[in-house]
């Protein structure tokens, strides 16, 4: 990759983005490649759902959820800057970053079964994690559809919507995990829906 090339990928990118390429550009000519990335995030990510579903090792949970979430964005900066892109690889990240997050929220949910909501969190875990599903198939459609830039998401000053899941271990410190998996199942499924309402109204390729 030049330095134009690194240029751009440091000015029209997220902040986490521009850290993951940072990062990463020393791997480039190494062994490591963008698969062995995508499979520690999904270690990580999984590892993070079952503390969490332990309902004690919240604030590992919430760690090791940052961390997989930060490596998410390393196996596709190695990728472009190494010339190892693949369509393999890319599903294999797409269906990494799905099983992580749906985990996520159904561990969160069976972790908080002793709160005072009981029996519900579980339900409303997988609801989330359901939607979030949704989420993911209909925006991988969009994009075989229409191209990446199809699916970009709103972000400001260099932030985008997904990144507030950074700010768990703040939320298992403050104790406002309850509160998260409610917001959760309340406005995931209006996501879904949005996303669905978006692939159903776009031309599609005959």
């Amino acid at each position: 990759m030049s330095k134009t090339d690194l240029r751009n990928v440091m000015t029209n990118t997220p902040w986490d983005a521009r850290l993951a390429a940072l990062i990463v550009r020393p791997l480039c000519n190494s062994w490591v490649t963008p698969n062995h990335l995508t499979t520690l995030r999904l270690v990580t990510g999984l590892g993070a759902a079952l503390c969490f579903g332990s309902g004690e090792w919240l604030n590992l949970a919430a760690w090791l959820w940052v961390m997989s979430t930060f490596l998410d964005h390393t196996d596709g900066e190695l990728a472009r800057m190494s010339g190892k892109q693949s369509r393999g690889g890319h599903f294999y990240d797409l269906v990494t970053d799905a099983v992580a997050t749906i985990g996520l929220f159904i561990g969160i949910g069976w972790g908080l079964t002793s709160s005072h909501l009981g029996e519900w969190t579980p339900l409303m875990g997988g609801v989330a994690g359901i939607a979030i599903a949704i989420i993911f198939h209909f925006r991988n459609e969009i994009e075989q559809q229409s191209g990446k830039v199809a699916t970009k998401q709103p972000g400001f000053a260099g932030f985008e919507p997904e990144d507030t899941l950074y700010l768990l271990p703040l939320i298992t410190w403050l104790d406002g995990l309850i509160l998260f998996l409610l917001a959760a199942t309340l406005i995931t499924p209006i996501i879904a829906i949005v996303v669905g309402w978006q692939y159903l109204t776009q031309p599609h390729k005959m």
